[in-house]
């Protein structure tokens, strides 16, 4: 070889190994980059009924003035002759989902006695989904944990949390979270980490970091979905503390459905089994029968159909502890 081609080919050699090293580092920084801080960690507030009572009339009447937000998907709340009942439960609607998905299964907790709160998420309720890309993780866990503040407050000390999909991960969130304020939780398709066909768990991690700090452009899917906002309940979902011991956490349960291909379903188990094994609790769990038809959304009944029949009371049952 001519001392020209080696002069030539030097500096591409060198070149190659740097952006070759310069990706090793960009690739270690992602997954060494911290999910978790401070302001995912919001304290509670204790408030008292007529406080709780005063945070939903000034939540409906903003939702009322705001014209772009579809009425079907204000916030919800269902209170028995305008005051605490022995028991109160918290309701956490999906990822681009709304209140309207909880309405008839909130009917169900009211007709047994329970005072019930559907809030309607940040960035949610709209037409179009042009408001999620703004969505961040702080605002979605400061509008959970505030809505427990909430519920505590209709209640006399009996308060659980049900979240269905991106829901599902808060109401786990805050559970873990604030283990003294919980009681029960129920999760719903919890959406901890998308299918592998969508999403090997490889590249949840870095995924979460590039779109979740908005570190390159957002991208929106063939579902409409925005990366941003996605990202956000993943990144809340990747710091769940299921470790944490103690507390008032009575009943933990997960459904899943076999014909559910937008969550880990491994993963929809494990991480509540973890949380349950940690206080010495059983985890109780329900399959929903294939040939039920039943996807991801397992609440909605619009999606369910027929199906709400059987999976309303089942839900019920766990919530409260009952095995399937």
């Amino acid at each position: 070889m001519s001392n020209t081609v080696i002069r030539v080919l030097r500096p591409v050699g060198i070149t190659v190994a740097a952006i070759i090293a310069v990706l090793l580092v960009v690739v270690i920084a992602l997954f060494a980059w911290p999910l978790d801080g401070d302001g995912l960690h919001p304290a509670a507030q204790r408030l008292s009924f007529a406080e709780a009572q005063a945070r939903i009339v000034a939540a409906e009447a903003r939702e009322q003035a705001d014209p772009a937000l579809r009425p079907e998907c204000r916030s919800r709340s269902l209170i028995h002759d305008g005051k605490p009942a022995a028991a109160s439960v918290l309701m956490l609607h999906g990822f681009t989902a709304c209140p309207a998905q909880f309405g008839e299964l909130a009917q169900l907790f009211f007709d047994k006695g329970y005072n019930v709160y559907v809030p309607l998420a940040p960035a949610h309720g709209f037409p179009d989904r042009s408001a999620l890309p703004s969505l961040r993780a702080e605002e979605l866990i400061e509008y959970a944990s505030g809505a427990l503040d909430v519920t505590q407050a209709l209640g006399s000390g009996d308060t659980g949390v049900i979240g269905l999909s991106g829901g599902g991960v808060l109401a786990t969130r805050i559970t873990a979270d604030r283990p003294d304020d919980v009681r029960h939780l129920l999760a719903i398709s919890p959406f901890y980490r998308p299918a592998a066909a969508q999403a090997p768990s490889i590249i949840v991690k870095p995924f979460t970091v590039l779109f979740g700090f908005h570190l390159v452009p957002d991208h929106v899917n063939g579902a409409n979905l925005s990366f941003y906002a996605l990202s956000q309940y993943l990144r809340l979902a990747e710091t769940i503390d299921t470790g944490r011991t103690g507390g008032n956490l009575a009943s933990i349960a997960v459904v899943t459905s076999p014909n559910d291909g937008d969550i880990d379903l491994a993963r929809a188990v494990s991480v509540p089994l973890d949380i349950a094994d940690a206080r010495g609790l059983n985890l109780l769990t329900h399959e929903i029968p294939a040939d039920l038809g039943v996807g991801h959304d397992a609440v909605d009944p619009g999606d369910i159909g027929a199906a709400k029949t059987d999976l309303y009371p089942r839900y019920l049952r766990l919530y409260q502890g009952s095995a399937d």
